[in-house]
């Protein structure tokens, strides 16, 4: 039975007879914490298990970079007893939302708080008056970081669940972990693997910097805008002066300028997943990081010599 199924018996109940379903106690006193993005959704998830309800205010479908605010997902906000933000950019959306609530103080867990951050690579972000790279979720370190944090900060606004929020962070950060030593135990056979690697976006610096790699060229200006065909063309440059061996685009990334690239080069593309697509569930940060890693590591035996 859903969460939501739930709370419309336990509305009704109440209205019609003023006493608490039998079991509606405890769903109806769990906390609601929102969440903006599909990473912060399978975090949140993790850690709260079946003590909390996570509550994602951008609708499965929504394109996180192009969304708009509708009236029906401010209205979810005020139901809220806190929200999970990026808060360096990528979801710079939700602030007008909560602004315009029912719920203009809602609490506020900022995942990255203790996250190092990266500066951008062709990104207009801006956090506390520095470009920064937002895409911290695409990576294990910077995921691992997240977790603890948004576990702490859970616990102090939910305290009779803290304990509980911590030992699922800890168990969830082992597994994420594992991911990253499974991926890197698949090359420790290769020896040395020295890769010169551009991106089309800059949302990929720490996942491949977890790996070792160095961005050497950025294709767009900023994440979304397409290059004009000046700047192509002095990508394109830069890519064979650099001697490039790898281009990473991202997974289902639907622009003619990627396939010019690869014809005009003979570079070899790559695709990882941005996860900020398709259902919201508990696994699937999990599940997309690990093929993201795959991935890599297959880039990375496919180029050694």
């Amino acid at each position: 039975m859903s969460l939501s199924l739930n709370r419309r018996r336990f509305l009704a109940a109440t209205l019609a007879t003023g006493v608490l379903p039998a079991g509606a106690a405890g769903a109806a006193n769990r906390k609601r914490f929102g969440i903006t993005l599909h990473p912060y959704y399978s975090y949140v998830a993790n850690i709260v298990g079946d003590r909390a309800e996570v509550v994602p205010i951008i609708p499965a479908g929504f394109n996180p970079h192009a969304y708009e605010p509708r009236p029906e997902d401010i209205q979810r906000i005020g139901s809220l007893d806190a929200i999970v933000l990026n808060g360096i950019g990528h979801d710079d959306f939700a602030g007008r939302m909560i602004a315009a609530s029912s719920k203009p103080k809602l609490p506020v867990v900022e995942a990255n708080a203790d996250v190092p951050l990266l500066p951008a690579a062709g990104s207009a972000t801006r956090a506390s008056g520095k470009v920064v790279n937002p895409h911290s979720f695409l990576s294990i370190t910077g995921s691992v970081l997240q977790v603890a944090t948004i576990a702490r900060e859970l616990g102090r606004l939910d305290p009779a669940n803290a304990e509980a929020y911590t030992a699922n962070a800890r168990t969830y950060s082992r597994r994420l972990r594992q991911l990253r030593a499974d991926a890197l135990g698949k090359l420790a056979s290769a020896g040395d693997t020295r890769l010169r690697v551009a991106t089309i976006h800059g949302a990929y610096d720490y996942l491949l910097r977890e790996f070792g790699l160095e961005v050497s060229a950025v294709v767009e200006p900023a994440h979304g805008i397409e290059p004009s065909p000046a700047q192509l063309a002095e990508t394109i440059a830069t890519m064979r002066r650099l001697d490039v061996q790898v281009i990473f685009s991202e997974l289902n990334f639907p622009s003619a300028y990627v396939e010019t690239i690869r014809r005009e080069t003979g570079i070899r593309l790559y695709s990882f997943s941005h996860i900020s697509h398709g259902d919201y569930t508990a696994d699937r940060f999990e599940r997309e990081m690990t093929r993201n890693m795959d991935t890599l590591v297959q880039a990375m035996l496919e180029a050694k010599p």
